[in-house]
């Protein structure tokens, strides 16, 4: 059975479950914004990604554009299956997706052989989404922001998809949170695989809070830190990997 996953820098990935599809928080094309406007923060990619074909489900974690992009949703088929936080939902039904289902952290849906349930994630500023997410061929939870969910149990897992490095503002702190969470992750769910997130990719970001934004950590000195054993990698961008399970 197949279990792989290709980084597509920010936020966004392909999994594949065996012929399962699924695209989550896509940054493909073109540049993104925070309100009030780009004079505070833009973002820009370094070239367009394809979108990549024959997809079964879309998968947001959060309604910020940097995970529920417009420019990049506006390029999938409407026809799409996606399923989101509240605010990730609002977003797709506002661009005319026609089978959309919003999760709160707790519930659960199943799409085809792929159980689907939301767990609590970031608060920015209301309470986001990560997913637990369980097939035939392998189990993985991902959250894009390094927030753990106190709900969760542990249980093993094949994979975990979290950013191993810390993001933050002066007075406002962290809001992404990986150097403290990944030995959470680790120990919590024995994963086979840890992959890096959020902060990949070569993203060029200009604005005011460009310059003041800071990043402590690397995935190299928070990986050197799992216990010995740890299989864990920074993904490529474009390279698909083949997920042990």
């Amino acid at each position: 059975m197949t279990l792989a996953a290709t980084y597509l820098g920010a936020n966004g990935w392909l999994l594949e479950f065996e012929e399962l599809r699924v695209l989550v928080d896509p940054w493909l094309k073109g540049s993104l914004s925070f309100p009030p406007g780009d004079w505070l923060l833009k973002g820009e990619l370094p070239h367009d990604r394809d979108v990549p074909e024959q997809l079964d489900l879309l998968l947001l974690t959060q309604g910020l554009a940097d995970h529920s992009h417009p420019a990049t949703l506006k390029q999938l088929p409407r026809t799409l299956p996606v399923i989101g936080s509240n605010a990730a939902t609002r977003v797709a039904e506002q661009l005319g997706f026609q089978s959309v289902t919003a999760l709160q952290p707790g519930q659960q849906t199943r799409h085809r052989d792929l159980e689907i349930r939301a767990t609590a994630g970031a608060p920015v500023p209301q309470v986001e989404n990560g997913y637990l997410l369980e097939h035939p061929s392998g189990c993985l939870y991902l959250e894009p922001h390094g927030f753990l969910d106190p709900e969760v149990k542990p249980r093993p897992l094949d994979a975990v998809i979290t950013p191993m490095v810390d993001l933050g503002l002066p007075v406002v702190g962290a809001f992404v949170k990986g150097c403290s969470v990944v030995p959470q992750l680790v120990e919590r769910f024995q994963p086979k695989t840890v992959l890096a997130s959020t902060a990949g990719g070569d993203i060029r970001f200009n604005g005011a809070l460009s310059g003041i934004m800071q990043m402590q950590g690397s995935p190299q000195g928070t990986g050197d830190k799992l216990p010995e054993g740890t299989n864990w990698i920074d993904p490529v961008p474009g390279e698909r990997l083949l997920l042990p399970a």
